[in-house]
């Protein structure tokens, strides 16, 4: 175990745009922590929207690695273990962890701060001399990163970690909304609008559910012949002058009787779309926006005719004990499909070229490998 400062090559966003891969100086993990060197990193849109956030910051949310340091008082993991890292970090402590709603963690997300600071270990990492943040307190598109032992849980050593990093986000925010949110059940109708990473793990959710239909939205033609491949039993492609999807809509009310699906997910990121799944549900259904968008959306209060739900699910209900371990299990016996989902695989010198990748579609997940350090 080393307990010196070392430097590490991360991926830096600078705030206006633009980033850089350059070295970082990460200390030793202090009381609670754990110094993890990192063996890949899953990518995604917010990973590109960070270029816009306050920086500098180290980049990346998504990873896996090994543990190579522990701080004072982490006693349930050791060295060696290869662990996943989890951003939205449940604390265990306080009342929303309690009541089994760790993504929603109050001292993660700075509701109640005597729980203490939830970015307490960014101030392990430096640049250029000067203290720097970390991407979700996690910063995975680097060699090295510092985080609170909550943010890691342990995975078999059968997976693989170029597979297994992606399940910490866009893999779990679509299977788990599915299972925990949405809580579909066997013989239930579904439609995913957007058939990207996301929008393909709520397919791979769904079949997992046994749901009966399964329906991919998407303007895309690889989109819609992907989702397929994951499971979708019908396919509705959009027309490009259909830009609040109502042809969709009725397109997949067609092939439902009339009725409309039991449930419906947004996962294209589009923020006008963001109520579009409301036109896709039946009387009573479930209407979910999985996508995070943030910018201005509007909606005609018919669509939540009658007896509607809409849910913005964070992180697919995530409680990393429970969802990890059955995640990594279903991957392992074929019935979760990460093989597929990671299409090509990039260093992080190449990390312009895999973010060029993630904006134009070619990739389902692109992911960063540091170097086999099992």
């Amino acid at each position: 175990m080393s307990l010196a400062t070392l430097a590490a090559r991360g991926a830096i966003a600078l705030g206006d745009g633009r980033f850089v891969v350059d070295t970082i100086e990460v200390d030793p993990p202090g009381p609670g922590e754990v110094r993890v060197r990192l063996a890949a990193a899953g990518l995604c849109h917010t990973d590109h929207q960070s270029l816009g956030w306050p920086g500098p910051l180290v980049m990346g949310h998504e990873g896996a690695g090994v543990i190579e340091a522990l701080g004072e008082g982490v006693e349930h993991l050791a060295l060696g273990q290869r662990v996943l890292l989890n951003w939205a970090i449940p604390c265990g402590r306080c009342v929303r962890c309690a009541a089994g709603e760790g993504h929603l963690c109050d001292r993660t997300h700075g509701v109640d701060p005597s729980l203490g600071r939830s970015d307490a270990a960014e101030g392990g990492t430096r640049w250029l001399g000067r203290p720097i943040g970390r991407a979700f307190r996690l910063g995975t598109l680097s060699e090295l990163t510092v985080v609170r032992a909550e943010a890691l849980t342990r995975i078999p050593a059968a997976l693989p970690l170029h597979h297994a990093c992606i399940l910490g986000c866009g893999v779990m925010t679509g299977v788990g909304s599915v299972i925990h949110s949405a809580k579909v059940q066997p013989g239930d109708s579904v439609a995913v609008i957007g058939c990207g990473g996301v929008g393909l793990s709520v397919i791979q959710g769904a079949r997992i559910a046994g749901v009966g239909r399964i329906v991919a939205v998407d303007r895309r033609a690889e989109g819609l012949e992907r989702a397929r491949a994951f499971g979708a039993t019908d396919t509705v492609g959009v027309h490009e002058d259909d830009v609040e999807l109502r042809q969709a809509a009725a397109a997949v009310r067609l092939l439902t009787g009339g009725r409309g699906v039991d449930h419906a997910f947004e996962a294209t990121g589009v923020d006008r779309l963001a109520f579009a799944p409301l036109r896709f549900v039946r009387h009573g259904g479930t209407a979910l926006q999985v996508s995070g968008t943030r910018g201005a959306a509007s909606v005609d209060p018919v669509d939540f005719w009658w007896d509607k739900r809409y849910l913005v699910p964070l992180y697919g209900g995530c409680q990393p004990d429970r969802d990890f371990p059955q995640l990594a299990r279903w991957a392992l016996d074929g019935r979760l499909d990460l093989q597929r989902m990671v299409t090509r695989r990039y260093g992080l010198d190449a990390l312009p070229q895999a973010m060029d990748d993630l904006l134009s579609g070619r990739n389902i997940k692109g992911v960063i490998e540091f170097g086999d350090v099992a």
